[in-house]
């Protein structure tokens, strides 16, 4: 379902309103990615934080992230989408205090859950906020794009930040960057974006929120932790079930609930069931390419903190030109999401191949390659998210797109991290074999979504 034409009464999208949810979605995806390169010192600082802390410094911005996103994006429909955002920031703010201040490691990651809160607020609250003031799909496909270049970009920028507080300043520079960041976006969006119509519609759904949150949970710590402990350990395999269960639970509540936090029955439409498969393909090969990077860069490039970060950032020249180029040429999303997601998966098989003395102009070409590809099918798999559920509902639709996001990112670093475990002290071929299984599963993917997109929907 579209969303319908605005009216002359109804706020349009500006320049400043665009920039500045942009700039909160990045700085918010930043944060995923801008601690890998701070490890070493983490584990070395006056913290003495044990192997499992640190595991938990990493994860614990992730698991709340992406665990309370769905339920973030329905309160943000229903009790507004710019409140929810300030909100948000503020929560992420504080977070960024908590840690910089931290003289434990509990502290710090507790400040890491707590902007990982704020984080769950933003993301889908700016999405929804493009979405109620963009009228015609032209615009609204200009704005994704944006938006989806911010999220890829988020991912960049955060390894730029750690690699220069790595390098220069120490891992509380960090987060004392992100406290007066937060601030200066909080008093961006106040100024720039307009309040939207909420959605009065059915209630906030308790039990619905408790079940599809802790179903998320359960299943991110199953991913994210199976490295560690072993994918057929007990632990593990409990996260799994008990996530499964819960899943299953959510299911029956929402079939039999009046007003549920949404209807599963909304991914029997081929289409959005495709698109949220084809964004969690899409990020789980990014943020496996993300993963190694650092360590490739560094460990057998010998690049420092701050260089391992820049030499990332052609990634986001691919995911600003590849939108424009895709909007020209006019096609329809079947062809432009496919061969996005295949380049994706080739360009990570090129990467695959760099060793210790393969030349970075070369390494940059395959990062290109990636980014390109990202860029060419992520606005329109965000869009097929979004049309499948109604305009009051375009928070929730965020959630459940974001969600995909960050569970294919979660995903992707889980398997390289095996992958590189089972590899030994041979950095080389381990990244090798981590790229090829990514790239292989990626490229096998992109036939399920191709299928998805043809498939016709199902008559009501």
């Amino acid at each position: 379902m579209s969303t319908p034409a605005l009216t002359a009464t109804e706020p349009r999208l500006g320049r400043a309103t665009l920039l500045a949810v942009c700039a909160c979605v990045m700085v918010a995806q930043s944060m995923v990615a801008a601690i890998n390169l701070l490890i070493p010192q983490l584990s070395s600082s006056a913290l003495h934080p044990s192997a499992t802390q640190i595991m938990w410094t990493v994860d614990a911005y992730v698991i709340t992230f992406a665990g309370l996103l769905i339920p973030a994006g329905a309160a943000a429909d229903r009790y507004g989408r710019k409140g929810a955002l300030l909100t948000g920031l503020a929560l992420f703010a504080a977070g960024a205090a908590t840690s910089a201040l931290a003289t434990a490691p509990g502290v710090l990651i507790a400040g890491r859950a707590v902007c990982g809160v704020g984080a769950a607020l933003i993301t889908p609250s700016t999405m929804s906020v493009l979405v109620h003031l963009t009228g015609t799909p032209v615009r609204r496909a200009r704005a994704m794009a944006a938006w989806t270049l911010a999220i890829g970009a988020g991912g960049a920028f955060g390894n730029l930040l750690g690699g220069l507080a790595g390098q220069f300043l120490g891992w509380r520079a960090l987060f004392w960057v992100m406290v007066p960041l937060a601030a200066v976006l909080a008093c961006c969006v106040a100024y720039a974006v307009p309040r939207t119509a909420r959605s009065a519609r059915g209630n906030p759904d308790p039990a619905g929120t408790l079940l599809i949150t802790a179903a998320l949970f359960a299943l991110l710590f199953g991913i994210i932790e199976g490295p560690t402990y072993g994918w057929t350990s007990p632990r593990i395999l409990g996260a799994f079930t008990l996530g499964a269960l819960l899943a299953a639970a959510f299911t029956r509540h929402a079939l039999r609930s009046p007003a549920p936090l949404f209807d599963p029955r909304v991914f029997r439409a081929p289409r959005l069931s495709a698109a949220a498969l084809g964004t969690a393909t899409g990020f789980f090969g990014l943020f496996s390419l993300f993963f190694v990077n650092s360590s490739y860069l560094q460990g057998l490039k010998g690049y420092g903190p701050a260089l391992a970060g820049l030499a990332i950032m052609p990634v986001s020249a691919g995911m600003a030109l590849a939108p424009r180029f895709a909007a020209r040429r006019h096609a329809t999303p079947r062809p432009v999401v496919t061969s996005g997601l295949a380049l994706i998966g080739l360009g990570l098989l090129g990467i695959s191949t760099a060793g210790a003395h393969t030349p970075y102009g070369l390494y940059v070409v395959w990062l290109l390659i990636v980014s390109f590809g990202t860029g060419v099918c992520m606005p329109a798999l965000t869009i097929g998210v979004l049309e499948a559920l109604p305009p009051h509902q375009a928070g929730l639709g965020s959630g459940l797109g974001t969600s995909a996001r960050e569970l294919g990112a979660a995903l992707g670093v889980a398997v390289t991290g095996t992958v590189l475990a089972a590899s030994g002290q041979d950095y080389g071929a381990g990244m090798s074999s981590a790229l090829r299984v990514v790239a292989v599963v990626v490229l096998g993917c992109t036939a399920v979504v191709w299928a998805g997109y043809g498939r016709r929907p199902a008559s009501a």
